[in-house]
């Protein structure tokens, strides 16, 4: 099948799977009174997921992977070649989410390297979109690694927008705000009541919980909290002990050099620039809801 048609039919069930998460949030929320515009969303969803994702996605793929497998010749090992797609797929899947395992892990114990992971972690109230919000030498590094190996292996060209819309909807199942059981699967696949505790603003889970797709490497590696199983004890706080800024500009500064963000209020230019969006917002939203009455 032509990669072309490939990208048209993954962007489709994506934004379908969008949609599913969406209603089943709303339906069966696993936190009740979770708002859809959460705090922080519009920066997840323009920042992270729109602007972030479309730049990022042209450095990686046309200025380091693309000269990487000019310069690299793997043909000679090239052993994949000759798999079904579908083999393919699971390959990387499998090979690449027990890569995101041990990095994520070793986030969490470098000082260093969880200045790039805590701004995924700043979020105090976690839904599907939350995922979404990640550094970006987080994303260089991790898709650098995640989708050089599809190219310089010679895997068929399939391959990588299947292995992106898996990305994505896994993404959102395990920071979706819905409850879901799946008895004793709960022990391959994540779910996102354990990825739930890994977000939440507690000592004890701040080693633990650290798949991503499947939630076999916690149990095998001795890293899983799982104590919501049968179902009843789960987080009431999320985010981080610190205070984290909420401009993504900021987020990103952060991680490089500590500062109060409310403190650079007192600067004019600055004050500005932070309420430049509340105030659009604020303008453009209608003062009353058509066919309202004033009481």
């Amino acid at each position: 099948m032509p990669q072309e048609k490939v990208v048209t039919i993954t962007t489709i069930i994506l934004f379908a799977c969008v949609a599913i998460v969406i209603a089943c949030e709303r339906i069966w929320p696993c936190r009740k009174g979770l708002p859809f515009f959460r705090e922080g969303f519009w920066v997840d969803l323009v920042w992270y997921t729109i602007i972030q994702s479309y730049f990022l996605k042209i450095l990686i793929f046309d200025y380091i992977i693309a000269p990487l497998s000019h310069h690299l010749d793997l043909s000679n090992i090239q052993f994949i070649k000759g798999w079904p797609v579908a083999v393919q797929v699971l390959f990387f899947l499998i090979t690449h989410d027990l890569y995101i395992y041990l990095f994520h892990r070793f986030q969490h114990s470098s000082k260093l390297f969880w200045r790039t992971h805590e701004a995924h972690h700043s979020g105090k109230e976690i839904d599907f979109l939350a995922g979404s919000r990640s550094h970006i030498v987080e994303i260089i590094i991790n898709q650098t690694i995640e989708f050089a190996p599809i190219i310089l292996l010679g895997a068929a060209p399939e391959v990588i927008p299947i292995k992106a819309l898996l990305d994505a909807i896994f993404g959102m199942f395990i920071h979706a705000n819905v409850r879901v059981k799946l008895g004793k699967l709960r022990y391959i696949i994540n779910t996102p009541q354990l990825h739930l505790w890994h977000h939440a603003n507690y000592q004890e889970v701040f080693h633990a919980n650290f798949s991503t797709k499947f939630a076999l490497w916690d149990y095998l590696l001795g890293t899983v909290y799982d104590p919501g199983h049968p179902p009843g004890d789960k987080p009431e706080n999320w985010g981080l002990p610190y205070d984290f800024p909420r401009d993504y500009f900021l987020q990103h500064a952060f991680s490089v050099k500590r500062f109060n963000e409310q403190s650079l209020l007192k600067y004019k230019w600055f004050e500005k620039y932070y309420n430049l969006r509340p105030r659009i917002i604020s303008k453009i939203r209608p003062k009353k809801w058509p066919g309202s009455t004033s009481s």
